[in-house]
C-alpha cells in the first residue's frame, strides 16, 4: 500500500470541491454586467422628451400634419407620371395651357395640310374616272332643266334630278362614301393616304377607327358635297381643317372624333 495518503482530518486546500466558481471581473469603471451607471451618483436616467419631462413631439411638420411622402411632390421619386398617348387633356381641341401637359404628347407628327390635300385628289380621281366611264356609257344627264317665261318675259331656268341622274347620284352615293368607310375602317388609310404615308387614327388612343367612326366620318365628308353644295362644302371643310387648333381637324373629323396624322410604318 502506498503512504501517499492525505493526512485525516483537514481536507487539503487543493480539493476541488473546496473551490468556489470564479466571479465575473467587472469592466473598470462599470457595473458587472458591462453597462455603465444609472448616472451619475446612482441617480436615475431622464425621462422621456424634452426638459421637464414633456412629451416628444409628434412625428410630420407642425400640428401633428402627416410627414410628405418620399420623393418631393407627387412622390414617385421626384418625377411628375408621363402624360398618356394622344394628349389626355382636352381630347376634342383643348390646348394645353400654362402648367398643363402638352395636347401632342404621345402623337405621331400630325399630317401637313399639302399631304392631306393631295391624298384626297388622288382618291377623287380613282372614284370619279370609273363613274364618268359609267355615266357616258348609258348616256345618262344628272340633271334636267326647265325654263318658264315669266310674266316680267325674263326666263327662270330651274334645275332638277332627272330619273337617270337620281340613279346616278345614288351610285355616287355608295361609290365615295363607300369607299372612304371601307378604307378607314380597314386601316385607317385610303389609297391616296398611303400614298402620302398618311393615315386617319382615333383621337383619344390612336387606333384605327371602327367602323361606326369611318362611317360617320365618310358621310359627312362626302353627302353634303354630292346632294346639294359641290363647291361651297370642300372650302368649308378646308378651312375648318386651317384654322383648327391644335389638332387640324375638319368638320369631319370633329364628328368622328379622329385625326390625321403620318402613318410611322
Amino acid at each position: 500500500m502506498s503512504t501517499d495518503q492525505p493526512p485525516p482530518g483537514q481536507p487539503p486546500e487543493d480539493d476541488p470541491f473546496l473551490k468556489k466558481p470564479q466571479e465575473p471581473t467587472p469592466p473598470s469603471g462599470g457595473s458587472p454586467y458591462g453597462s455603465p451607471p444609472p448616472g451619475s451618483g446612482g441617480a436615475p436616467p431622464p425621462p422621456p422628451g424634452g426638459p421637464g419631462g414633456a412629451p416628444p413631439p409628434p412625428p410630420g411638420g407642425p400640428g401633428g400634419a402627416p410627414p410628405p411622402p418620399p420623393g418631393g411632390p407627387g412622390g414617385g421619386g421626384g418625377y411628375p407620371p408621363p402624360p398618356p398617348p394622344y394628349g389626355g387633356g382636352d381630347p376634342y381641341g383643348g390646348s394645353g395651357g400654362y402648367g398643363m401637359p402638352d395636347p401632342l404628347a404621345g402623337m405621331p407628327p400630325l399630317a401637313d395640310f399639302g399631304k392631306r390635300l393631295l391624298a384626297r385628289i388622288i382618291d377623287v380621281v380613282i372614284i370619279a374616272i370609273p363613274l364618268a366611264l359609267i355615266q357616258l356609257a348609258f348616256g345618262t344627264n344628272r340633271y334636267r332643266f326647265d325654263t318658264d317665261r315669266g310674266e316680267d318675259v325674263s326666263e327662270v331656268v330651274t334645275r332638277s334630278y332627272s330619273g337617270s341622274g337620281l340613279v346616278m347620284t345614288l351610285i355616287s352615293i355608295l361609290a365615295y362614301v363607300g369607299y372612304d368607310w371601307w378604307f378607314t375602317k380597314k386601316s385607317g388609310q385610303t389609297v391616296g393616304k398611303k400614298a402620302m404615308s398618311l393615315r386617319v387614327a382615333m383621337l383619344n388612343d390612336g387606333s384605327v377607327p371602327n367602323s361606326s367612326a369611318s362611317l360617320t366620318r365618310a358621310a359627312v365628308l362626302w353627302l353634303p358635297t354630292l346632294l346639294c353644295c359641290a363647291c361651297l362644302w370642300p372650302i368649308a371643310l378646308i378651312v375648318s381643317i386651317l384654322v383648327d387648333k391644335p389638332y387640324k381637324q375638319g368638320l369631319h373629323d370633329k364628328v368622328a372624333k379622329t385625326v390625321v396624322v403620318r402613318a410611322t410604318t
